[in-house]
C-alpha cells in the first residue's frame, strides 16, 4: 500500500502546482486537468511510460490537448522539462510551456487541441515503430467527447486494421463536456461496446483509484492486440467548486478566499 499511499500525495501535490498556476494566468481547462490527473500519476511514476536518460523511449499522447499542462509538473519531476521553464511559466518571463501542448516542449510528442486526432496520431507513431522494429508502447487520451469526432471513428478503423499491440487507448470519460452531460446532448450509448466491435480489447476502472488503476494497466499493456482502458472520472476532482460543473471545463473567476479555501480543503475534498 505504499506506493498506492505515494500516488495519492503525489496527485495531491499536482494538483497543488496547477491549481496555482491556474490561478495566476487566469485561464486553462481545470476540470478536464484534474479528471485525467491520477492517471497521468500512475502511467509516469508508475513507470509504465519508460524513460532513459531524461529522454521518453514511450510516448503519451495527450488528444484532448486541453488537458496537457496536467503533464507539465510531472515532466517537470522527471527533469524532462526544465524547472526554470516551469517557475517562469505565467511569470511573463521565458519559458517554451503554453496552455496548449506543442511539440517544441520536452516530453510533450504531437501539438494537440482539436479533438479528434489523437488516435490517428497515435496509430501513425506505433505502426512507423513497428515499421523500423523499435519498441515504443504510445499511449493516447482522449475524451469522451472527442467520440463526436468521424475522424476518431477513422482512427479506430485503421488502428484495428493493422493490430498494433503497441497503441493503448485511454478513454476519459467524466460525463461534462463543454455543453454539459453528454448523455442529455446527443447519447453516445454503450461506448464499451462500440469498441470492442472493432476488436480492441477494452476494460474500466474508476479513473481516482490507484490501485484499480494500476492493477489495469499493468494487465492490460501486456497483451498483443489494441487495448483501451475506459476510466470513470469526476470533472475537477478535488475541488469542491468545480467538480461535476461543466463551466469548469474553462477557467473562472474565484475570489482570493476561495483560491485559499479550496488549496486548505484539497486533502479533505481529494477524499469524498
Amino acid at each position: 500500500m505504499k506506493k498506492i499511499d505515494y500516488y495519492r500525495s503525489k496527485a495531491i501535490e499536482l494538483r497543488k502546482q496547477l491549481f496555482e498556476k491556474f490561478y495566476l494566468l487566469k485561464e486553462g481547462h481545470p476540470g478536464s486537468v484534474f479528471s485525467i490527473l491520477d492517471v497521468l500519476v500512475v502511467l509516469y511514476y508508475g513507470k509504465f511510460v519508460k524513460i532513459k536518460k531524461n529522454k521518453l523511449v514511450d510516448d503519451v499522447i495527450m488528444s484532448k490537448g486541453h488537458a496537457t499542462v496536467g503533464q507539465y509538473p510531472i515532466l517537470k519531476d522527471l527533469n524532462i522539462i526544465s524547472k526554470k521553464d516551469w517557475n517562469n511559466w505565467g511569470k511573463n518571463l521565458n519559458t517554451c510551456l503554453r496552455m496548449f501542448g506543442n511539440h517544441k516542449i520536452p516530453g510533450i510528442k504531437v501539438s494537440s487541441g482539436s479533438l479528434g486526432h489523437g488516435i490517428g496520431l497515435a496509430t501513425g507513431i506505433a505502426h512507423s515503430s513497428k515499421h523500423n522494429f523499435k519498441k515504443k508502447e504510445v499511449y493516447v487520451i482522449i475524451s469522451e467527447g472527442e467520440l463526436y469526432e468521424g475522424s476518431t471513428w477513422e482512427g479506430l478503423l485503421l488502428l484495428a486494421n493493422l493490430k498494433l499491440d503497441n497503441v493503448f487507448i485511454i478513454l476519459d470519460v467524466n460525463n461534462n463536456i463543454i455543453l454539459g452531460d453528454p448523455r442529455e446532448c446527443l447519447s453516445l450509448g454503450d461506448i464499451k461496446k462500440k469498441i470492442e466491435s472493432f476488436n480492441i480489447h477494452t476494460e474500466e476502472c474508476d479513473g481516482h483509484n490507484f490501485l484499480q488503476i494500476e492493477k489495469k494497466l499493468s494487465k492490460m499493456v501486456k497483451l498483443k492486440k489494441p487495448k483501451c482502458l475506459i476510466v470513470n472520472t469526476i470533472k475537477g476532482k478535488g475541488f469542491k467548486l468545480m467538480e461535476n460543473k461543466a463551466k469548469w471545463h474553462y477557467w473562472n473567476e474565484i475570489s482570493d478566499e476561495q483560491y485559499k479555501k479550496s488549496l486548505t480543503l484539497l486533502n479533505e475534498n481529494y477524499d469524498k
